[in-house]
């Protein structure tokens, strides 16, 4: 009996596909056919079994067995060959089939799981569809073929995951191959398999990058002996002995941070001289203050285990794939993890780099997101949003009603009149309470912006301005802001995203915003892509690799999903 049907008009005839742990039942022009898929009748041919199998979208053969996300695209590349096998000729898997197998059984080496497209499997089912006591095993082995490099193929060109299930503000529709054409036009007479899926990976440096250090780091994983650096109360100091030099040691030549012709005295337990350099290099690579002492960051990033540094990169090469292509134009990139922005020439390599300040890990998280930057604000206004109005302006008011005019600030209508900038009556503090009025700082020295705000409209209410609290900077952790984006060098990147009008430069940039004209807008000849990005490993054009704290967990959360398998949410 089957236990999931469903009624599909095909070239005339009805066909009701369901699968169990076991059979596929088909009705076949009115007839029940019962088949097993490991046995099937002589009555049941090939290109019945692959319309069966397309139909149902279940497939007990597969790690994964729900394709219903990838059934209509199986069903479309089967029918334009009127559902005769693809990657099987005469009873033997094409020289194309065996190339692709060989790719999905290496898929880690680009960040996948060989599991997730049944790397273990295939060998058997080669064995089987040889075998000729095993009758009927080319349609499951050819369907097989097909779910696993259609879902291979879309995980390493998009990602996995939709980053929309996260409610991230990125797109990732206008990259999604058509299935069926690509597999039909460029793989299943393709002279080189290995030369067309090379194609599909993002086109970045920065990505192939990531996927170098992915691959080195798969390579210095099992060389590592995994003991643990021992803890210590205090940190550490150069000059200090510490139990764990020897560990130490090792583990930093392992990792380059210290070169493997450096002399270490190994009958010594003294923390000093190049040992000290090469946990400084650490440090500087781990987003720590790279003083050389032995602290509880340093020791935890040291005792990070290499395995879980690979998952790293394995996470950050699946954002990389949620880009957009147009990420090679010149553009802005803030990476919330790294606190850094950095802005790209025509050319691809970075034309300027700062530090930034970015939302609370609680409750402001900066969101993920990419919008064209139209225009500058020099000297501007900060409008209070909403929500800062109620849970901070509102009850400060209540505490001081002299609160806004000794904050610099003015309540004024939503079209932007003021109201008053002087103590608050009961009456205006019920009408802002209401939603009625709305407040914003004025210009000058102590505006929360600071002095230029560099927009790129969003919903989310987010952008890049400058900061009074220049002081946050020092810190080498800087989650600190409700969500926008403090620069370090704000003339600096005025003038860069001005470049294209000639009068506009970086001393210009610092008199409009000590001494120019309040609320000057400036609008940009050309906008320019800003991209909020997450990504906890970042690796540089000279190749060294650094990591950075899953500050907002967005790691955990993705990896949590990718571990659930086929099929992923979109």
């Amino acid at each position: 009996m089957c236990e999931i049907e469903a009624e599909r008009e095909i070239e005339g005839r009805i066909i009701c596909a369901s699968w169990t742990l076991g059979p596929l039942c088909l009705l076949i022009a009115g007839t029940l056919v019962s088949s097993a898929v490991a046995q099937p009748t002589g009555a049941l041919d090939v290109s019945s079994q692959l319309r069966g199998i397309a139909l149902a979208g279940q497939f007990p053969e597969l790690r994964w067995p729900n394709f219903s996300d990838y059934r209509e695209q199986v069903q479309n590349f089967y029918q334009f060959s009127d559902f005769t096998p693809a990657w099987v000729r005469n009873g033997e898997p094409t020289p194309q089939a065996l190339a692709i197998i060989n790719v999905l059984k290496q898929a880690d080496t680009q960040g996948l799981d060989p599991e997730d497209y049944d790397g273990s499997r295939w060998a058997d089912r080669l064995a089987r569809m040889r075998n000729p006591r095993e009758a009927g095993q080319s349609a499951i082995f050819d369907a097989a073929l097909t779910v696993c490099l259609m879902r291979y193929i879309s995980g390493r060109h998009m990602g996995k995951i939709n980053p929309e299930h996260f409610k991230f503000g990125l797109n990732v529709a206008e990259k999604r191959y058509d299935l069926p054409v690509f597999l039909r036009e460029r793989l299943v007479n393709a002279r080189d398999v290995n030369a067309e899926l090379e194609q599909i990976g993002p086109p970045f440096a920065g990505y192939t990058r990531t996927l170098q250090a992915l691959q080195h780091y798969q390579q210095l994983a099992p060389q590592d002996d995994g003991e643990k650096l021992p803890d210590s109360q205090k940190p550490i100091a150069p000059g200090s002995s510490y139990d764990g030099v020897r560990r130490l040691t090792r583990l930093l030549r392992l990792l380059g941070d210290l070169p493997t012709n450096t002399a270490i005295p190994q009958d010594s337990d003294v923390y000093q001289g190049a040992l000290v350099d090469g946990v400084k290099s650490f440090q500087n690579r781990h987003g720590l203050k790279p003083d050389g002492r032995l602290d509880e960051q340093t020791l935890k990033h040291l005792n990070t285990p290499l395995r879980q540094r690979v998952d790293q990169l394995r996470i950050t090469l699946e954002r990389w794939r949620w880009l957009p292509d147009r990420f090679n134009e010149p553009r802005i990139v803030v990476n919330i993890p790294e606190f850094r922005l950095r802005a790209y020439d025509n050319t691809g390599n970075p034309a300027l780099s700062m530090d930034v300040i970015v939302g609370k890990a609680f409750n402001h998280k900066t969101p993920i997101f990419e919008k064209d930057m139209r225009f500058v604000v020099f000297r501007p206004y900060w409008n209070v949003p909403p929500s800062i109005l109620r849970s901070e302006i509102v009850p400060a008011i209540l505490k001081d009603r002299d609160y806004i005019s000794k904050r610099g600030f003015e309540v004024v209508t939503p079209a932007g009149q003021v109201v008053t900038s002087g103590a608050i009556t009961d009456e205006v503090l019920a009408q802002l309470r209401a939603g009625k009025l709305d407040v914003r700082q004025k210009p000058g020295a102590t505006n929360a912006l600071g002095l230029v705000k560099l927009m790129f409209p969003n919903e989310y209410n987010v952008y890049l301005h400058s900061t009074p609290s220049q002081q946050l900077f020092s810190q080498t952790r800087r989650d600190f802001s409700h969500g926008c984006i403090r620069v370090e060098h704000p003339a600096d990147l005025a003038a860069w995203v001005l470049r294209d009008k000639p009068d506009w430069n970086v001393q210009r940039a610092q008199t409009a915003m000590q001494s120019g004209k309040d609320n000057e807008q400036v609008n940009l000849t050309n906008p320019i892509p800003v991209l909020i990005l997450y990504a906890t490993a970042i690796v540089d054009p000279n190749g060294e690799v650094h990591f950075y704290d899953d500050i907002y967990g967005y790691d955990d959360e993705l990896s949590d999903i990718l571990a659930t398998g086929y099929p992923y949410p979109e």
